[in-house]
């Protein structure tokens, strides 16, 4: 009996060991096909950068939308993303972009997207898929 709990014992120590040095493996590693990234800027309906404007995102297959925050010169940016098709729309104080549909991006890829918000009202129907609702 004894052992048998030895051979458990040293079996432990030995994966542990192995997901602490043993390189990328399925828990921990680095994440493969997430490299690429969006980037933009918010621009007000006279051409102005917009601070602090939302810029919303969700994969074109209707995942989870996300948000983003422009910076203090409009500009906003986007990591880590998948190979896919994305829809992206900025709002800020009562104004809204259109849906900027379908930007493609592709491993190691970084496309940039202009958001211009507009006087218009917030259309009535748009493509994004809210989880719950």
């Amino acid at each position: 009996m004894r052992h048998s709990f030895d051979f458990l014992a040293l079996g432990f120590l030995a994966l542990i060991l192995g997901l602490t040095f043993g390189g990328p493996c399925a828990y921990g590693g680095p994440h493969t096909g997430h490299t690429a990234e969006l980037t933009g800027e918010v621009l007000s309906a006279t051409g102005k950068p917009v601070a602090g404007a939302v810029v919303t995102y969700q994969s074109g297959g209707g995942h989870t939308a996300h948000v983003v925050h422009t910076d203090a010169h409009g500009r906003f940016m986007i990591v880590k993303l998948r190979r896919d098709n994305y829809d992206l729309r900025a709002s800020s104080h009562g104004l809204f972009s259109t849906w900027e549909k379908n930007v493609m991006v592709r491993s190691g890829e970084v496309k940039s997207v202009t958001l211009r918000l507009t006087d218009g009202a917030e259309a009535a129907k748009s493509s994004v898929v809210f989880p719950g609702r």
